[in-house]
């Protein structure tokens, strides 16, 4: 019994411990964070930026890791999207080859809306892509961000990722 009282309080101390140093670290970097949110806001601000997605969580199904670089480009006047898509379809897709997630638009809508706490909603409506009704970000201060994309025809699908600064690739 002696044994599980000194194992407890040797677990709980450790804890404690690694609890702690985490608090440290991130206290450290806070001094980067103001710069960092700034420079955020002008990637949003601007219209140009890229969102990397590293996960996917589909409206039926298991949440999944993306091993590939999947990302859509936000240039101003142009969204280039390249996502993967796990659920159901409605509606059968004239060509099976062309995915719905995989476009490029140069016609569509771009609102900000500031969160409450920290960070930005922005809403992207493409008006020349009629299966998808809209992109929905949700864009953190440290960069780290989350994408619902509602489509007519099939069921929704979210990532999450971050944003980083846009880089126009020359076109193929």
């Amino acid at each position: 019994m002696k044994h599980i009282k000194y194992f407890s309080v040797f677990v709980i101390s450790i804890l404690l411990v690694t609890i702690f140093y985490q608090c440290k670290s991130a206290q450290k970097s806070t001094g980067k964070s103001d710069s960092n949110n700034l420079n955020i806001k002008n990637l949003v601000d601007s219209q140009r930026f890229v969102f990397v997605a590293q996960t996917v969580m589909p409206f039926r199904g298991r949440f999944r890791n993306l091993t590939s670089l999947y990302e859509v480009s936000i240039f101003k006047d142009t969204l280039v999207s390249y996502l993967p898509y796990f659920g159901r379809a409605y509606i059968a897709p004239l060509n099976p080859s062309e995915l719905d997630l995989d476009f490029t638009s140069t016609n569509f809508s771009y609102s900000v809306t500031p969160r409450k706490k920290s960070g930005w909603d922005v809403v992207i409506k493409p008006k020349d892509k009629t299966e998808i009704q809209q992109y929905v970000f949700t864009i953190y201060d440290n960069g780290n961000a989350n994408l619902n994309v509602i489509s007519t025809s099939r069921d929704p699908i979210s990532f999450s990722g971050y944003i980083t600064k846009e880089e126009k690739k020359n076109s193929k």
